[in-house]
């Protein structure tokens, strides 16, 4: 099984308004896509050039598929293009003074394939890119989902050990996008190799991913399984930064792991969760609840285990739906119809299933 292992220091020094900074992370990743999501400022692209090659960690070291990109303790420092990774910037970054062919003809020479090789290959890939008809055209003359194809096929045509991909679906609507994520997934059935997607988008890298990295300051908050990370945030920073959550503080009141429940008080209220293993009666923290299992109780006296009953501070409309913002930062999505039926009223009482709701310590 192809594989990334890699421990990476890097140290950025303070430029006139920019502080320090230090990437310092160490990771596995199998083959398969690993969504990279982080705010700007994250260190996810300084990652990515590490890997790469065009960036020199100060300390650590790199194996791709047991092969060794970078060690600093024996000053082993891998060119780019002795690395054989496949590398899509958030422009494309194709020639633009060749055609789509020569893009592809260019790359394979440059990784030293032969000519037979080279013209079957070629072919092969504007055939399965679908870019055949535009393999006489320049990057220029595409629009932006076929520069993606495009770029892709040059990468692949390299037969690389890594792909790394920044951003690659910025700049393209949501038709294109959509397009170019089925490409991908199309892409992740055919090739073995690790993959790294850089977004700043968590749609897209639960769509892609198939585990999860949360980078901040440069470091790694949590990387695991894509439904490992969305059911179990390791940290209040990770749930912030997915934004799918309702987070509020709270403590656990009871824990009973013969029948894999809790009991904890969030907003002086009661809620059930599952067992949080780790954690003791009366530890304080943070109860976050995925927005997307919360529902509004028509009646406020109906039966249900976990009902949380918050006041409603703001009423908004967006393409998802009406969105009702409640006290404590909480919310959530209602259809027109659902809003109109609790239209004046000053509170919501919502539930969730015990499944749903997630613990981290304070």
């Amino acid at each position: 099984m192809k594989h990334i292992d890699a421990r990476i220091v890097r140290r950025l020094p303070a430029v006139r308004d920019s502080p320090a900074f230090e990437l310092n992370i160490h990771f596995e990743a199998p083959a398969g896509i690993s969504a990279i999501l982080g705010p700007s400022g994250a260190g996810k692209t300084l990652l990515l050039n590490c890997l790469g090659g065009f960036v020199r960690p100060d300390e650590g070291r790199i194996l791709v598929d047991d092969r060794l990109y970078f060690d600093a303790a024996a000053n082993i420092h891998l060119a780019p293009e002795r690395r054989r990774c496949g590398y899509i910037f958030q422009d494309h970054a194709l020639f633009p003074h060749m055609t789509v062919r020569q893009n592809l003809r260019f790359a394979a020479s440059s990784a030293g394939a032969n000519r037979l090789l080279l013209h079957r290959r070629t072919n092969e890939l504007l055939d399965t890119f679908d870019l055949a008809l535009l393999a006489d055209r320049k990057p220029a003359q595409l629009s932006g989902g076929q520069k993606q194809r495009a770029a892709l096929a040059r990468l692949l045509i390299t037969e690389p050990r890594l792909l790394l991909l920044d951003e690659p679906s910025r700049g393209l609507d949501l038709r294109l996008r959509l397009a170019f994520w089925d490409l991908l997934r199309s892409l992740r059935e055919r090739v073995d190799i690790p993959v790294l997607l850089v977004s700043h988008d968590i749609e897209e890298c639960c769509e892609l991913g198939d585990s999860i990295a949360v980078l901040e300051d440069g470091r790694l908050l949590q990387y695991a399984a894509r439904e490992e990370v969305l059911k179990k945030p390791a940290t209040v920073e990770v749930a912030r930064l997915l934004g799918i959550y309702n987070i509020g503080p709270a403590e656990i009141l009871a824990l009973n792991p013969a029948q894999n429940r809790s009991r904890l008080r969030l907003f002086e209220q009661e809620i059930e969760g599952p067992y949080f293993p780790g954690h003791l009666i009366g530890d304080s923290g943070f109860v976050c609840l995925r927005r997307s299992e919360m529902t509004v109780l028509r009646d406020p006296r109906e039966a249900a285990r976990n009902r949380l009953t918050l006041r409603i501070e703001d009423v908004s409309r967006s393409p998802l739906g009406v969105r009702v913002s409640l006290e404590h930062g909480f919310s959530v999505i209602l259809s027109e119809a659902e809003h109109a039926e609790y239209a004046g009223s000053e509170r919501l009482t919502l539930s969730a299933p015990a499944s749903a709701v997630a613990f981290t310590g304070a």
